[in-house]
């Protein structure tokens, strides 16, 4: 196992199994990607000075031109980049995309986003990403894999914010949309007073069927595909969708504790999917 994937099955297990039965130069790919916006979110969420952390994400603009103009890349990931990715033809625009995404959260924590924000937020963090999965993996035209990806990283995103609002509203994030909060009568947009007021449920609720209404997109059109070439991604979300179901079922009232899965439900999940049940 390259050290690479290592580092996916230690601090992301559940995608490190799902793509395990890729051809491994896709495998490596993916494994690459994850590696990146992992450093991305650990420099941002890291204890350096803020000037030190502007540093290095600019230097990262600096390093994507470097691997596009076929220069020596100066740090691991960067030469794994244009080892692992570049065979797949994988745009700069899209790797820059979710670079630029995180100064939509940084220096100042995203809060109340409008709506045309909170999409290009998710757009950065989440579609673009699950569209370099999808390139990756190949298959479908490129509208389809544009609107799959708009789909299923929405989804999940959505699913996070819901998931970790109590976490995230101590750290200083919020990323409930300023209409729905104004819709909800939420007249703050202060992260710790939103998360005590007693309307936040109508804004979880909202949000929730936004999330729902991508699940299904997703799924349908997952459907549709050659199901070993997504069959990934069909694991992925039908986990996220457990994470969701959960949050459902108990109501939108209730922040914590976040949701759980266990190793063996998610096992039980993958066969499902595999066995497209």
């Amino acid at each position: 196992m390259s050290s690479i994937g290592k580092l996916v099955r230690k601090s992301q297990a559940t995608l490190f199994w799902c793509v395990r039965g890729l051809p491994k130069a896709q495998r490596e790919a993916i494994y690459t990607l994850y590696a990146f916006c992992r450093h991305i979110d650990n420099v941002v969420d890291g204890n350096l000075p803020e000037n030190e952390k502007k540093e290095l994400l600019n230097a990262w603009q600096q390093e994507l031109d470097n691997i596009y103009d076929k220069k020596v890349p100066a740090t691991d990931i960067g030469r794994r980049i244009y080892k692992n990715c570049m065979r797949f033809k994988i745009k700069k625009e899209d790797f820059s995309e979710i670079l630029n995404s995180t100064f939509l959260d940084f220096p100042k924590p995203l809060q109340a986003p409008d709506f045309a924000t909170f999409y290009k937020y998710c757009y950065g963090t989440a579609e673009i990403p699950a569209y370099i999965m999808l390139s990756i993996v190949n298959g479908m035209s490129e509208s389809k894999k544009r609107e799959l990806a708009g789909h299923f990283g929405r989804a999940m995103q959505m699913t996070n914010m819901l998931k970790d609002i109590k976490e995230d509203a101590m750290a200083g994030h919020l990323y409930m949309p300023l209409e729905l909060l104004k819709k909800a009568g939420i007249t703050t947009t202060d992260p710790q007073s939103v998360i005590t007021d007693k309307n936040l449920i109508a804004v979880r609720e909202q949000l929730a069927r936004l999330a729902a209404a991508d699940f299904d997109k997703a799924f349908a059109m997952l459907d549709k595909t050659d199901a070993k070439k997504t069959r990934p991604f069909k694991v992925i979300l039908h986990i996220y969708r457990r994470y969701f179901d959960i949050m459902q079922n108990r109501g939108w009232e209730i922040m914590s504790p976040k949701p759980k899965i266990k190793a063996s439900d998610k096992i039980k999940i993958f066969w499902r999917a595999v066995l497209g049940k």
